[in-house]
């Protein structure tokens, strides 16, 4: 490849980068300041009847309420046209209520210490994440957006009134792909509700689940309120110890097949532990590791690399990406 040619794909791959922003910034906006925007009698005003298809009509007014201006600038335009109808889809609420998890578990209204078991909802046409982003060969990147049209109710876990996990219709899209493959021994790291593991417990191929889990306390709620709902408890073993401690001195003794890390909340705080577990993989050999979100924790680390190789480029130096 050219210099020329050199620039012109860095040039493309930067332009990318800003629209993957772009869209990006505007959804975490409309997401984080008012996910409610949209709502049954605004829906019903613009499309009678259901006249249109109510995704098609959701995404006219995001784009809207997102600010795009669609007919002067050609920027706005290419998002509305390339990004938004990748991104927005209406969910069928009775695909989640079919899951095991949500037939089989009942969640009681508890609170033990700063830890609170209960429900929380998605109101009618209220905005959320329902999965991994999607990244495209030319690294275009979509966080993809979803709606019910009812309202939904969801299990949760809060700790000091903030929601620490629950099972929302992200949580088993995004855990869905790795359910699908682990068999033999599996390991997992954090507990939560129990999802993953009562999930994984359901395959005839999964012999054993190991869950490792730091705080008693949430221990606690799982094994008086959760575990014993479970259909095959005999399959599942809750270790109390911290994650990246057990995963270098003890896990290499265990030879488990499969391993799942699930130890952040989201992108924000999950870079650091996914790669502080990468660097463990080493002594696991044996294991298969798997990360919930890693599409969005790779797209962090590879925009991180871009801009460094973008600075030394600018700065004709010659160095090492920093570990």
């Amino acid at each position: 490849m050219t210099p020329s040619e050199d620039i012109e794909k860095k040039n493309r791959i930067a332009i990318t980068r800003q629209r993957n922003n772009n869209f990006s910034w505007l959804i975490a906006d409309y997401l984080t300041q008012h996910p409610c925007l949209i709502t049954p009698e605004l829906m019903e005003s613009v499309n009678p009847g259901k006249a249109m298809p109510e995704e098609v009509i959701y995404r006219a007014l995001l784009t809207g309420f997102c600010g795009l201006d669609t007919e002067n600038d050609e920027e706005d335009k290419y998002l509305a046209d390339e990004y938004f109808p990748l991104s927005v889809k209406k969910l069928n609420p009775g695909v989640y209520l079919g899951n095991p998890y949500y037939r089989d578990i009942i969640i009681p209204e508890v609170t033990t210490g700063n830890w609170k078991l209960t429900h929380e909802r998605y109101q009618p046409y209220e905005a959320f994440i329902y999965n991994d982003i999607l990244v495209g060969p030319d690294l275009k990147e979509i966080p993809r957006v979803g709606f019910f049209s009812e309202e939904f109710l969801f299990p949760a876990v809060l700790e000091h009134d903030h929601e620490w996990m629950a099972i929302k219709p992200n949580e088993i899209e995004t855990m869905q792909p790795v359910l699908d493959v682990i068999e033999g021994r599996v390991v997992t790291f954090g507990l939560g509700l129990g999802y993953f593991a009562y999930m994984a417990s359901l395959r005839e191929k999964v012999q054993h689940i190991t869950i490792i889990e730091q705080d008693d306390q949430v221990i606690q709620l799982f094994k008086q309120h959760i575990l014993p709902q479970f259909q095959r408890p005999d399959k599942v073993e809750i270790i109390c110890a911290e994650a990246f401690e057990y995963a270098g001195t003890q896990m290499p003794a265990q030879s488990f097949d499969y391993a799942f890390v699930d130890l952040w909340h989201d992108v924000s705080d999950g870079l650091e532990p996914y790669l502080r577990m990468k660097k463990l993989e080493p002594v696991n050999q044996r294991t298969r590791f798997f990360y919930w979100i890693e599409k969005s924790l790779i797209s962090g680390l590879r925009w991180q690399v871009f801009d460094w190789a973008m600075r030394k480029a600018g700065s004709g130096e010659e160095s090492a990406f920093p570990r």
